[in-house]
């Protein structure tokens, strides 16, 4: 059973430039229990897709295309409705935890505030099930770091604070934003290890530009590029049989593969080569 499925999905930004073509006939399906990993460079248009599936854009912002999402069109519903699915069957791991969360209020606090929205939690009630989403993501003397601000914990626990917050209401997926940016060798590998516990009876979306941490945790991965998915494969077959130039180039730029950059640059997204994106760099 398809959990989402994205037809022809275009996003449009009007600046005094011209109009930024963000995303472009976009179309991908996740199904129920799967990992996606969506690789590609920054400025590929990846995060724009993860935020335009919750309608999370800027108001200036133009969409068309059908996000699908349980049966029903997200982009067709009200925003109230939109609501309803935002936070509880849908969350959103922004990238940068330091900025998601909110510097003047706990961590435990703004956990709260999602059981209280989506679950109806309050009082003692929704402090004890912060403590239990805290120990399950491993975050160690979880009651008193609950009383911490954001500025008091390491990089790694707030991107354990936003898990955990992304597990409160219980959401059948999850759109995960470079979780491991910026994170040293050993605290991604824990962080990906937990994201592949926390979502094994869930879908998720992998956004990132580490293909080996995609690879790691996702079964299937699509590659983005000037807005457009160039190539969507299952892992094994993607590593090992690359189809498009671009992916063999994204691989070949692996430092296990020789590190090899691919030259030139990615086109502008106002004025867009015809044909194949990548092209001019073929």
């Amino acid at each position: 059973m398809n959990r989402l499925e994205i037809f022809n999905l275009r996003v449009f930004f009007p600046t005094d430039d011209g109009l930024v073509k963000a995303t472009n006939c976009v179309d991908l399906q996740i199904d129920d229990g799967e990992n996606l990993g969506l690789i590609g460079e920054s400025g590929s248009g990846k995060t724009v897709l993860g935020m335009a599936i919750l309608r999370l854009l800027p108001k200036d912002a133009r969409i068309e295309g059908k996000v699908k999402f349980n049966g029903r069109d997200l982009l067709s519903l009200s925003e109230e409705e939109m609501r309803r699915v935002r936070g509880r069957k849908i969350f959103m791991i922004l990238q940068n935890p330091t900025n998601a969360l909110n510097p003047v209020f706990t961590v435990g606090s703004q956990i709260e505030e999602v059981l209280r929205l989506h679950e109806g939690l309050g009082g003692r009630s929704a402090r004890k099930r912060v403590v239990e989403l805290l120990n399950k993501v491993k975050i160690r003397d979880a009651s008193r770091r609950a009383e911490d601000y954001p500025h008091q914990l390491s990089g790694g626990m707030k991107e354990r604070a936003m898990i955990a917050m992304a597990l409160a209401s219980d959401p059948s997926l999850i759109i995960a934003d470079e979780p491991t940016k910026g994170l040293d060798v050993t605290i991604k590998r824990e962080i990906l290890k937990l994201l592949k516990t926390v979502t094994e009876t869930k879908s998720m979306i992998f956004i990132t530009h580490d293909l080996a941490s995609a690879a790691e945790i996702c079964e299937r991965i699509a590659v983005m590029y000037a807005g457009e998915l160039l190539e969507i494969a299952r892992t094994e077959d993607l590593l090992n049989n690359p189809l498009h130039p671009y992916t063999k180039g994204f691989l070949g730029a692996l430092p296990s593969r020789g590190l090899k950059p691919v030259l030139g640059t990615c086109p502008s997204l106002i004025d867009l080569p015809s044909g194949c994106k990548f092209h001019p760099r073929c």
